[in-house]
């Protein structure tokens, strides 16, 4: 039996769901469903979160604008009301919001996909994203070595899964 994957990111098992308030740059940017963010600090006194820069606190539920909530009443209601569904704790999900290429890569070319092995540990890119890397220690940041494991591989992304890549989330 195949997964319906028209979303950014399918939720098979999750834990918690909160509603959370989108900071101003995810805002303007929109983001995918999947996304990892991390918390930020709110003049509301709400539960606010910016996007992640390999740490964590969770990942959206939704992505701001996919193409599967089109021509319903919920379209546009995310970043026009600043709010969004952050899952957190333990899940089972089939996502695109994934690192495709090394950081090396990506920032001095050219382009090499990431291995994904089952059973590896995944950690939250610079940009938010799951990867296989530890991007800190690459990137030289102070805070290296990045031990935020945001989950494990269950599945890699290939072609008869419409390059998904399935984890299990541990957030």
């Amino acid at each position: 039996m195949e997964i319906n994957r028209s979303r950014d990111v399918i939720v098979l098992y999750k834990d918690m769901a909160f509603p959370v308030e989108v900071d101003p740059a995810m805002v303007a940017a929109g983001w995918a469903g999947g996304q990892g963010v991390t918390w930020t600090d709110s003049p509301d006194d709400e539960f606010r979160v910016t996007f992640s820069d390999g740490t964590w606190g969770g990942f959206m539920l939704a992505g701001s604008n996919e193409s599967a909530d089109q021509l319903i009443a919920y379209t546009g209601n995310q970043p026009k009301y600043q709010f969004g569904v952050m899952c957190a704790g333990t899940a089972l999900i089939s996502t695109i919001s994934f690192e495709r290429y090394t950081l090396e890569s990506r920032t001095a070319g050219p382009l090499v996909e990431n291995t994904w092995v089952v059973g590896s540990k995944v950690r939250l890119s610079l940009r938010g994203l799951f990867t296989p890397q530890d991007e800190w220690t690459i990137a030289a940041d102070p805070r290296a070595p990045n031990e935020f494991y945001a989950g494990s591989i269950v599945q890699p992304p290939r072609p008869n899964n419409n390059n998904y890549v399935m984890i299990q989330t541990a957030m």
